[in-house]
């Protein structure tokens, strides 16, 4: 990074970066958490906000196979306190050391009559970097290819407006209300942090090992976001229970008497992020990632006209 606090724009230099590709491809992704910001406001607690931020931004490219570089933030509310700002950049900070991405640089704005009193809008800007050769595009998926899941902490940042609606308006439960079947409170379990991939994703292609396509689920679920890497000629079939399922979800589905595949189009159900792969690099992914995180075989690709079909 090479300017400092108060600059119209942010330097970063790309010698050192660049020196490991071949043909190096930008990829860029925008991102924002949607209305977990009104579950931090509720909770008065700001700080992981930040890292929801920079995790959402980061998955998306690193799909792709990118390595996540810089981050840039955009910060807006009708008022600005900057004790809450202060948290909200401490998360993403935190975020961007525990990855190694360079926060360069970020904006504030306060916008009265724009936004609800103590309301706040967050958007990151990330940008990362892949050798063109090795840009995963999904366009080798066949069926056979097995899905191998990585677990989510809970809802990540999609599905709140749902997730609002039964706990707040139908269940009439507040932040503060602890549940025994959560395990925790409402807030705690709503304000849980989304995942950063970052160093899982890394990892496994540091192994060499063939990663014909990765997905990560966000708004949309496994039902909408698998099919977005399929080739034509390629659905998937999804074993629901191969994978733990989490308190939050049941919670929901119970609560707000919603139906099952709504769920799996609304939320991501457990599993943040999902690689497609052979069945020689399936055990390659779960070996790199055993002192990671647990993996979990939850289907397989199959003929089809992308679409997500659950057993």
């Amino acid at each position: 990074v090479l300017t400092g606090l108060g600059s119209f724009g942010s330097l970063f230099s790309l010698k050192s970066v660049l020196k490991d590709y071949e043909d190096p491809v930008m990829v860029q992704s925008i991102d924002g958490v949607g209305t977990k910001t009104i579950i931090a406001r509720k909770m008065k607690k700001f700080n992981t906000i930040g890292v929801d931020l920079v995790s959402a931004c980061a998955n998306d490219i690193l799909v792709m196979g990118a390595k996540p570089v810089t981050f840039l933030d955009y910060i807006a509310n009708d008022r600005l306190n900057p004790e809450t700002v202060s948290e909200i950049v401490d998360g993403m900070v935190r975020a961007c050391k525990e990855t190694g991405v360079s926060l360069v640089g970020g904006e504030t704005a306060e916008m009265p009559d724009t936004y609800l009193p103590g309301e706040h809008d967050l958007v990151g800007v990330i940008t990362g970097i892949v050798d063109k050769n090795n840009i995963i595009t999904g366009e080798h998926i066949s069926p056979g290819d097995i899905l191998l899941g990585l677990p989510s902490s809970g809802l990540h940042t999609n599905g709140f407006s749902l997730a609002r609606k039964v706990f707040f308006d139908i269940a009439k439960h507040s932040v503060d209300t602890y549940l025994e079947s959560l395990g925790a409170t409402v807030g705690e379990a709503l304000l849980e942090p989304h995942i950063n991939y970052t160093n899982h994703v890394l990892s496994v292609l540091d192994t060499g090992a063939l990663i014909k396509g990765i997905a990560h689920i966000t708004g949309g679920g496994l039902t909408e976001n698998v099919p977005r890497i399929l080739p034509e000629g390629c659905a998937v079939k999804i074993k629901r229970g191969s994978w733990p399922s989490l308190p939050v979800f049941d919670n929901i589905k119970e609560l707000g008497n919603i139906d099952t595949e709504e769920m799996y189009r609304a939320f991501n159900m457990g599993i943040g992020m999902v690689f497609i792969v052979d069945q020689k690099s399936s055990d390659i992914v779960s070996k790199a990632l055993s002192k990671m995180i647990t993996v979990y075989e939850i289907g397989e690709v199959v003929e089809g006209d992308k679409f997500t079909n659950y057993l």
